[in-house]
């Protein structure tokens, strides 16, 4: 059974996001709010919890798992950022932005899609998400928290838990943050590639 906390969406408790730390580092998955909608976190070094939230999503190896960092620098850390991509990324972080990138020697394989090596990354513009992040110390590995079969994302705390009480550890409800995911951006070419229109503005990239 999950533990069920409600966190101010703009100001959350230090304490809250202390309990939510030590359960990812412990191998627990976390439902948080974010920018776009609801999110699964687990510890990016953890094999288990990144099979359970496969297992949750009802994804393979070949679908995209998210390294959620604070800053642009961690970014740097875990990809491979040449100084147009970087330029891009300065423009457009914090913000309801994946983007895809190819992964570095600092990420665990399995973590990368397997034919491209590539991984999503992101920096969000949400307090709670930005303030676990600084809890944490390092990058959260997420995935939309969207059911196999659903048509949009789980948006409420009292649904996730009725729908999730047995498979997740901690759920930090900060109240209705919205049912569209974030915009994801193809990097990896000589020119963006827009992956899947979302709550990011297009405009940045010169997409229609």
């Amino acid at each position: 059974m999950a533990q069920y906390l409600s966190i101010h969406p703009e100001d959350p408790q230090p304490r809250l996001l202390t309990m939510a730390a030590d359960i990812v580092r412990k191998g627990g998955i976390i439902a948080f709010p974010t920018d776009s909608c609801y999110a699964l976190g687990c510890h990016l070094g953890d094999k288990e919890a990144v099979e359970r939230v496969r297992a949750i999503r009802g994804v393979d190896e070949r679908h995209h798992l998210t390294l959620m960092c604070r800053d642009l620098s961690e970014i740097a850390q875990f990809a491979r950022v040449d100084n147009a991509q970087y330029r891009l990324l300065k423009a457009t972080t914090p913000g309801s932005y994946t983007f895809i990138l190819e992964g570095t020697k600092e990420l665990p394989r399995r973590l990368l899609h397997p034919k491209r090596k590539t991984i999503g990354l992101r920096v969000p513009a949400h307090p709670v998400a930005l303030e676990l992040l600084e809890a944490l110390g390092e990058p959260l590995l997420c995935s939309t928290l969207m059911l196999p079969g659903d048509e949009a994302p789980l948006t409420e705390g009292w649904e996730i838990q009725d729908r999730l009480d047995d498979h997740l550890e901690l759920i930090l409800d900060g109240g209705h943050c919205g049912i569209e995911p974030t915009t994801v951006v193809d990097l990896t070419g000589h020119q963006p590639v827009l992956v899947r229109a979302g709550r990011g503005p297009l405009a940045p990239f010169g997409f229609d």
